[in-house]
């Protein structure tokens, strides 16, 4: 007979719920406190069913909410009461498959310690078994098909367990319960070491390709390396040669390499590295993380690793394949993505024997498919707060959470540069992995692959399309042609409107900002290009109050790789001929009669669009230093500029701040004082400096100009200029002692891999329910 006071209740559990060890622990607690019933997975997140004293089933569900497994996220938990049922134990019971398939995927998750201490353990039988894993570790969002998480909906599916694999698979008891990746050497993927000639696979004949690939890394070769998201191109960081021509086969231009070591001991001989930044390093995630490079050790390093930067991107392994190649060869290897310029990263043997084998000398392969590519996240941290510049692996499909609840699905198409689309239903967000620039077919084809594998995992069909308003974009003539049927509801969103709308959910924001955009460029309302803006306004709308005066961009784009031009466009358009014979005497790498041309162009308004763009004044002061002239990557000129910056002064230079509708900061003076200072022999590096200063006075003073008129106190900072962490710093201090509350955003990038978000939440308020 049942105890009088026995319950039974039902547990409906969404968020990160599977793949996580979620349903062992469960069953762990549920034996703990003497409870009946099961626990089972399905589309939609967790089913338990417990049954036992009212008094432990409480105590269960307390523990539930406060010591779920580390990987997990409850987002919601609904318990109702339920008829008895009187079982004998609890079971795990297999999963459901329902219509309407809605459940949160978590992200890959980096080799855990567990697993590590397996890997080097010559008495396991896993080990050196470069595809170690388990509940707590190893793929997941790159190799799952569809949901609900389990093992036939995953590249895992073709390999079949064997007894040993299988029995740890079946015993909740065990940390490889249902760990859908779980393998060994018997039973799971493999690694190959070869060559390509003429697109054709030439595998060696050897049983330790792992150990031959570190052998040929050593001898200075470049290697192909299929990793979790995609393929990296691997080679020994000291090896100046071989960098200098994996640079040249990549056309990689100036742009940095991305690094992995060992170990943090091994970061720390080369970068100086602050607590924050190591606990980030050590992260689930594992990003590159941006580093300090430690003064006095260059000589560790080829030189053309990060040339005229201060800051090294390194990574620790996140693999077990990673381990094994940076314990063997216990070298910093550079880990760069495996593509060519500004195509997405190669995943498939097809593509990357295709497109890699001019680059690459060997490859190290594996078969285990990548269903989803997925490049390696960017990151840094400013002020012991992370700061992202690249969101994807080990971070993404975690969804954010909007502020308010949407009534019809979304897609967001992003930006062109550094896109990522974006996906919204109810109460979340579910931003992309990182795509590339928008410039080409196969990257528009990724874009394309990307958003159906995200509507289909997350059973979303949108009806409301948000698109950049800028008419050549490729996203926004995506979305035209591709949801031009009247039942879908197209929203053209404003690029820096987006930017600011971004930077408020980032921040959990919910009330009027003062919001600065500051980048590159982006599609006026006005038909112009702005860039340096201040708007007034919450997610109902914004109000531009005020922006950097017009000045011409010669050439359009062009005037982007060669910065040289908008010095040109400063001094004629705002200082007249005296200027401009200055900016011919003060460089050989123009040749004069080039400048005289640009001249002409911007006095006859030839192919010259308007522009208010912060990051184009940027670029027209490194220029006129000297910096540099000549961009192979984007914000180069910019980031060179930061780069060469000293102490910080006191005293700006002069500007003018005038009220035309809206508030227009014009920057004349500041390239009258530069000159000047030239002239005198100022350094470059103090000229840099008190530039920043500059720059962030501008938003100080414009800032204080908004509040007087609208009392409103509370800034959003965002757009790619912000990534300069020292005009971010002196920005950020010159508003907080003026009693203004600031607002940076720290689990998405203030760069155009935003745009995405603020779509979705410009377009979603418009929707909510």
């Amino acid at each position: 007979m049942l105890d009088p006071v026995t319950k039974r209740k039902r547990l409906n559990i969404s968020g990160i719920v599977q793949g996580v060890g979620f349903r062992p622990f469960i069953y762990k607690m549920a034996n703990k406190y003497h409870l009946t019933g099961f626990v089972l997975n399905n589309p939609q997140g967790v089913i338990i069913e417990i049954e036992g004293k009212e008094s432990q089933l409480m105590e269960f569900i307390e523990k539930l909410r406060h010591k779920a497994p580390p990987l997990s996220r409850i987002e919601g938990m609904t318990i109702s009461d339920i008829p008895l049922l009187g079982e004998s134990q609890f079971d795990i019971k297999p999963s459901t498959g329902l219509s309407e398939k809605f459940v949160l995927i978590s992200p890959d998750v980096a080799t855990c310690h567990d697993c590590l201490q397996e890997l080097f353990n010559p008495r396991d039988r896993r080990f050196h078994y470069p595809f170690i894993n388990c509940t707590n570790c190893g793929p997941r969002f790159t190799i799952i098909e569809d949901i609900p998480y389990d093992r036939p909906l995953t590249t895992m599916k073709d390999f079949e367990l064997c007894e040993d694999c299988e029995s740890e698979y079946r015993d909740p008891r065990d940390r490889r319960f249902h760990a859908q990746p779980n393998a060994c050497p018997k039973c799971g993927p493999k690694v190959s070491l070869g060559e390509v000639k003429k697109g054709k696979w030439i595998p060696f004949q050897t049983d330790k390709p792992i150990e031959e690939a570190v052998r040929l890394i050593n001898r200075g070769y470049i290697l192909a390396i299929k990793g979790l998201g995609g393929y990296h191109l691997a080679c020994n960081a000291k090896n100046a040669e071989t960098v200098d021509r994996l640079r040249k086969m990549k056309d990689r231009g100036n742009k940095p390499f991305a690094l992995m070591a060992t170990d943090i001991n091994a970061v720390k001989n080369i970068c100086e590295v602050k607590p924050t930044e190591e606990q980030l390093m050590l992260s689930q995630q594992r990003p590159i993380v941006l580093l300090k490079k430690r003064s006095g050790e260059e000589h560790l390093l080829a030189p053309s690793i990060a040339p005229c930067q201060n800051y090294l991107g390194v990574m620790l392994p996140y693999t077990p394949l990673h381990h094994l190649l940076l314990a063997l060869s216990n070298q910093v290897l550079v880990m760069t993505s495996g593509n060519l310029r500004n195509e997405p990263i190669c995943f498939t043997e097809k593509d990357a024997f295709k497109k890699l084998e001019g680059v690459a000398d060997y490859f190290l392969i594996h078969n285990r498919e990548i269903h989803m590519r997925c490049d390696d996240s960017v990151t840094r941290v400013f002020q012991n707060q992370e700061m992202p510049l690249r969101r994807s692996r080990g971070y993404v499909p975690e969804p954010v959470t909007l502020p308010f609840t949407t009534e019809k699905h979304i897609l967001a198409c992003g930006a062109e540069l550094k896109n990522s689309f974006a996906l919204g239903r109810d109460n979340y967000a579910f931003i992309s992995h990182y795509i590339g620039d928008l410039e080409n077919l196969e990257t528009l084809q990724a874009f394309e692959k990307g958003i159906q594998h995200f509507e289909h995992l997350f059973s979303i069909n949108p009806e409301i399309i948000a698109y950049d308003l800028h008419p050549e974009y490729l996203p926004t003539k995506y979305a035209q042609k591709q949801y031009s049927d009247e039942k879908y509801h197209l929203v053209g969103v404003q690029h820096h409107e987006a930017h600011i709308a971004s930077a408020m959910v980032d921040c959990k924001l919910d009330q009027p900002v003062i919001g600065v955009a500051f980048d590159g460029l982006g599609y006026g309302r006005d038909g112009n290009l702005w860039g340096g803006e201040f708007f007034l306004g919450d997610y109902s709308g914004f109000q531009r109050m005020a922006h950097l005066t017009y000045v011409p961009m010669p050439g359009g784009t062009v005037a982007i790789k060669e910065p040289w031009r908008m010095t040109i466009s400063y001094l004629t358009y705002l200082g007249g001929t005296n200027n401009l014979e200055f900016m011919i005497k003060l460089t050989d790498a123009i040749n004069p009669e080039q400048i005289k041309l640009i001249n002409s162009m911007i006095i006859n308004k030839l192919n010259s669009p308007l522009t208010s763009s912060v990051g184009r004044l940027f670029d027209a002061v490194s220029a006129l230093l000297g910096v540099c002239t000549q961009v192979t990557y984007e914000g180069q000129a910019a980031i060179e500029l930061e780069a060469i910056a000293g102490d910080i002064p006191k005293s700006p230079y002069n500007f003018g701040i005038e009220f035309d509708q809206v508030y227009i900061i014009n920057p004349l003076k500041i390239f009258e004082e530069i000159i000047a200072e030239l002239q005198l022999g100022i350094p470059r590096r103090a000229i840099a400096a008190k530039f920043h200063v500059t720059v962030a006075q501008i938003i100080l003073q414009t800032c204080l100009k908004i509040r007087d008129d609208t009392g409103i106190n509370s800034v959003v900072l965002s757009g790619g200029v912000f990534q300069n962490t020292l005009l971010l710093q002196i920005a950020k201090e010159k508003l907080s002692q003026n009693r203004f509350k600031v607002y940076i955003p720290s689990r998405t990038p203030v760069n155009d891999g935003c745009i995405s978000l603020g779509q979705i939440a410009l377009a979603g308020f418009l929707y909510k329910e």
